[in-house]
């Protein structure tokens, strides 16, 4: 069985998407309206912009949803499960049909905002933990004073935590007298996938109240508890609670493993998921499409 993932914040670089628009009367038209919808020229950012103008969360969301969207609709996939990376569990939605395009630009927009704005009301960072248990670091975590939690299960001995910069910075000490390898300050805008992002949760909650989700095409496997759905109530719940849960990544990887897939597709900018799945599940045949070519 073959699989589409979607990366997320962290994959953008300066000219993604350019060929796309410029060899595809599709893509130039779904770039188009995402200038429209935005109300702003996203693609002068994405295909000419400087590498800070593209940090913005309110542009990188956007534009990493968009180019794996619009790689996806040029290619015509046929999706036998997807996943995505945090914010690429949107770009998967609209690739198997839950979502319509332009919901899900409009979704993807509101929630870079309302996490733009959680993190400016409670400021935090993460770190990335290399070389120890999942059990050790969230039993850290757990004893360290303050906020501070186990964000992203990216791939084995690789765990990003987060929370308020003085607890993480706490918890990257005990994590390194326990054992970890290295603990390195990740260059985020905010604590994502803790309890610091409640409000932009709350926010996102009531912008996908007002969106009609059908029916996938194939189970899509989501970040909270790494499990396959099809129904829309409860796509849109574990969507909703993703901004303050984990990101099962590892999780995931292994249950589509076991599920039977054996070919994953990364669609979008880079190699970071086939990096990660590589690690988790060494057999899998990974590849990654970002261009035309």
């Amino acid at each position: 069985m073959k699989a589409f993932v979607f990366p997320g914040q962290g994959a953008q670089r300066v000219e993604m998407g350019k060929d796309l628009y410029e060899k595809s009367e599709l893509a130039k038209a779904m770039f188009e309206r995402a200038n429209e919808i935005l109300g702003f020229r996203i693609t002068d950012i994405m295909f000419a912009g400087t590498d800070e103008q593209l940090r913005q969360t309110a542009v990188t969301q956007p534009a990493v949803f968009l180019h794996s969207v619009v790689l996806a609709a040029v290619l015509d996939i046929k999706p036998e499960a997807v996943a995505g990376h945090s914010l690429g569990e949107f770009s998967a939605l609209v690739a198997s049909g839950a979502l319509g395009f332009e919901d899900g630009l409009a979704l993807v927009s509101a929630r870079a905002r309302a996490m733009q704005a959680a993190c400016e009301a409670n400021p935090g960072t993460m770190a990335a933990v290399i070389g120890l248990d999942n059990q050790t670091i969230e039993s850290v975590c757990e004893d360290t004073e303050g906020i501070v939690v186990a964000a992203n299960y990216n791939c084995t001995g690789q765990t990003v935590i987060s929370g308020t910069q003085e607890a993480v910075a706490a918890a990257s000490v005990a994590l390194k007298a326990a054992g970890a390898k290295r603990c390195l300050p990740l260059p985020v805008g905010g604590a994502f996938h803790s309890p610091l992002m409640e409000s932009a949760r709350a926010e996102l909650e009531k912008a996908i109240e007002n969106v009609e989700f059908k029916t996938p095409v194939c189970p899509i496997y989501q970040n909270v508890d790494a499990q396959p759905y099809t129904d829309p109530e409860k796509i849109k719940r574990n969507l909703i609670a993703q901004l303050t849960s984990s990101v099962r990544w590892t999780q995931t990887v292994e249950r589509m493993t076991s599920d039977g897939v054996t070919e994953f597709t990364e669609l979008g900018t880079g190699t970071v998921l086939q990096g990660l799945i590589r690690k988790i599940n060494p057999e899998a045949e990974v590849t990654s499409i970002g261009t035309i070519e």
